[in-house]
């Protein structure tokens, strides 16, 4: 999250503005075998690197398009400035997720941030809706794009 602060309202009023970027991810083969063990997705394609390269059809081992998903909180707290008096957020959910490109075991990947939606439901409650595409450096396509709701609450 960016050291500066921003007025929540004022923050509200930059809707289809970029709101920033986030620093390049590494995706390393422990990341993703620690996400298959927490989520018993073992396919081959994700943690067997000899069988996914001679028997899958990217070369080599991809990671999760569920863990690339995952990585957009990171993404997003390091591309959006803090907002003044913030106290919870919570995940309210997706309106729309697209996985676009395999990421391939090694790649970089990083976060860039559109709000989209912004709403006070009431005083000092807030519902943001941002545009996450996640980019894999050196890739044209993008790795996914997802519409993403957030609820945030102000303490008084």
């Amino acid at each position: 999250m960016s050291s500066q602060k921003i007025d929540v309202r004022a923050y509200a009023q930059r809707i289809g503005e970029e709101i920033g970027v986030s620093g390049w991810i590494p995706i390393t083969q422990d990341m993703i075998d620690t996400f298959a063990d927490l989520t018993y997705d073992h396919q081959f394609i994700h943690v067997d690197a000899k069988r996914a390269a001679t028997e899958g059809p990217f070369g080599g081992t991809i990671v999760h398009g569920f863990l690339t998903l995952s990585l957009i909180t990171r993404m997003a707290r390091e591309a959006e400035p803090g907002i003044e008096g913030a106290g919870m957020l919570i995940n309210y959910g997706f309106e729309k997720v697209r996985f676009l490109h395999v990421v391939p075991t090694g790649s970089n990947v990083r976060g860039r941030v559109v709000l989209t939606e912004a709403e006070e439901k009431k005083p000092g409650e807030f519902t943001f809706t941002h545009r996450i595409t996640v980019e894999i450096e050196g890739v044209d396509r993008p790795a996914l794009v997802a519409d993403w709701v957030t609820r945030l609450y102000i303490q008084h």
